[in-house]
Formats: structure tokens, C-alpha cells, sequence
């Protein structure tokens, strides 16, 4: 009996280690460009690049990129929604090459930064 409550305690133990994850959101504002057209465009571009990193990265569980649709606000541009199974992971997400890359991107047009990591 003793042997299958601690099978049930290590299931337990699994299943909510799975429910637990990290939640890393990131709002970009980017800088001002000559015309709409201009900054739309430098928007696609880094929404691409960002969305390129679910085929790259294992540790990402979830990416979604949510641009504003009014562009001419003072509001931030783009929102970076990405979930990971671990603190250890969004680590290693934060370090990866494929990830830097695209910080470098995002680096040459954003003026504004925010970020939140959150347990849900």
C-alpha cells in the first residue's frame, strides 16, 4: 500500500510541475519612421523573426506576437506572449543564439522595453 501512495505522490508531483509554467511577456516600442508604411513593414519584419524562433528553440512551449493596430499611438508596438515549463528554460532561451539574433533586430528599431515573467 505504502509503495503505490508514492507512486500517486511522484504522478501528482509530474502533473503539477506541467501545470506550472512560465509566463514571459515582452512590449516593444519601436522608434518613429518617416511613414506608416515604413514602420508596418519593420513591424512584419520582426514579427516574422520572432514567430521563426518556435522552429528553432525547444525550450519554447508557446510564442504569440500581438501587434498594435493603431500605429500612430504612444502605446507599445508589439507584445511578445511566450510560455516555458521552467524558470531554467526561459534561462536558456534568454542565451540562445537563434534568440540573440533576433534581439539584435529588434535592438536596431525599438526604443522602449518592458518585460513580465510570471507563473501561471
Amino acid at each position: 500500500m505504502k509503495h503505490s501512495i508514492e507512486n500517486v505522490n511522484f504522478a501528482m508531483e509530474k502533473y503539477l510541475n506541467i501545470l506550472v509554467m512560465i509566463n514571459h511577456v515582452v512590449l516593444f516600442k519601436l522608434k518613429k519612421y518617416s511613414s506608416e508604411s515604413i514602420k508596418q513593414d519593420q513591424i512584419s519584419t520582426i514579427e516574422d523573426a520572432l514567430l521563426g524562433l518556435s522552429d528553432k528553440i525547444d525550450e519554447l512551449k508557446y510564442i504569440e506576437v500581438g501587434v498594435n493596430y493603431e500605429l500612430t499611438t504612444k502605446a507599445y508596438d508589439i507584445c511578445l506572449i511566450t510560455h516555458f515549463e521552467t524558470v531554467d528554460e526561459l534561462d536558456a532561451y534568454r542565451i540562445h543564439p537563434e534568440h540573440l539574433k533576433v534581439g539584435e533586430l529588434i535592438g536596431l528599431h525599438a526604443v522602449e522595453r518592458a518585460a513580465v515573467d510570471f507563473e501561471f
